[in-house]
């Protein structure tokens, strides 16, 4: 395919950094996020996520011709930490690029004096690094179709990661296109599936919990975790629980990670130490984010 005949997809973000949660903690990671979710996870860091008439959403409020770039949103404490990944007031912020033209801004973002080339196989280490979508949502169709041709591109270039992680929400279906592409390459696909809790995200159950959607999943790659982010009400305990019984009903076995709430440093760090306590008691694994230990959450980190 040419650059004049690929269709474009909107991105948020391409950037370099680290995995900062789960099972790739510390990799070096090159990211794209893309742009629209199903979700919209109004419900967090709210004082009663379950009731939308106590919500503050200071998204809505904020005057998006203030800025010019994505880097210069803030992060916002209430409401979805990546609203500007979804809501349509962000939209002329985004970028829109052919999936070639994307392979390519991810391979000049991986670049530096000691890479000069950009490559996945790094000439200082010797290990290939990692490439993580995320979102907003990346397996809503948009994502899965620019995924593969990403991918098309870069295994053009010999230039391929040595894994990939989808950062999903696990409410989408493969389309048949991702799934024969999915069992045909090489490189190990893993699923960080973070289901959305009720009591936490404010999203129902009825929308959110799709574990008959994630056991499709197993066809492209049986490698992944489930990854909640919680606090310390035991209700959303509860409810966590319970949502992992449903996905271990239809196959589901991955590792479970708990985050604790918080989209920035200082609500993290409020409860981080009691959430992690009752993961570990539990015998669930316990994701720190250190990405925002070390950069603050800073959009594009």
């Amino acid at each position: 395919m040419s650059n004049t005949t690929e269709k474009k997809y909107h991105y948020s973000e391409i950037f370099y950094s680290i995995q900062g949660e789960g099972h790739y903690t510390g990799a070096p990671t090159a990211w794209i996020r893309f742009f629209l979710c199903n979700l919209q996870c109004n419900g967090f860091g709210q004082s009663d996520p379950t009731n939308p008439d106590t919500y503050e959403l200071p998204f809505l409020d904020f005057d998006v011709k203030s800025v010019k770039r994505v880097e210069d949103l803030p992060v916002w404490e209430k409401g979805c930490d990546s609203s500007y990944t979804w809501a349509k007031k962000f939209k002329d912020l985004m970028g829109h690029e052919t999936p070639s033209a994307l392979a390519n801004k991810i391979v000049d973002i991986i670049k530096n004096e000691s890479n000069p080339e950009g490559k996945f196989l790094h000439p200082v280490s010797k290990f290939h690094q990692h490439l993580c979508f995320t979102g907003g949502e990346p397996l809503m169709v948009t994502g899965q179709m620019a995924t593969i041709g990403i991918y098309e591109e870069l295994q053009r270039q010999n230039n391929l990661p040595g894994s990939m992680t989808f950062e999903t929400n696990g409410t989408q279906k493969l389309k048949p296109a991702f799934l024969d592409w999915g069992k045909s390459i090489d490189t190990e696909i893993f699923f960080s599936c973070s289901p959305k809790l009720f009591t936490v995200s404010g999203e129902k159950s009825s929308r959110a919990i799709k574990p008959d959607h994630v056991a499709e999943y197993l066809q492209v790659s049986k490698k992944g975790q489930l990854k909640f982010v919680v606090g310390e009400k035991e209700r959303e305990w509860e409810e966590m629980e319970s949502v992992v019984k449903q996905f271990r009903d239809v196959g589901i076995d991955w590792p479970v990670w708990i985050m604790p709430t918080g989209a920035r440093e200082e609500e993290q760090t409020a409860s981080a130490g009691k959430v992690a306590e009752k993961a570990f008691k539990r015998g669930y694994n316990v994701a720190a984010r250190v990405h925002v230990y070390l950069f603050g959450n800073a959009i594009g980190t």
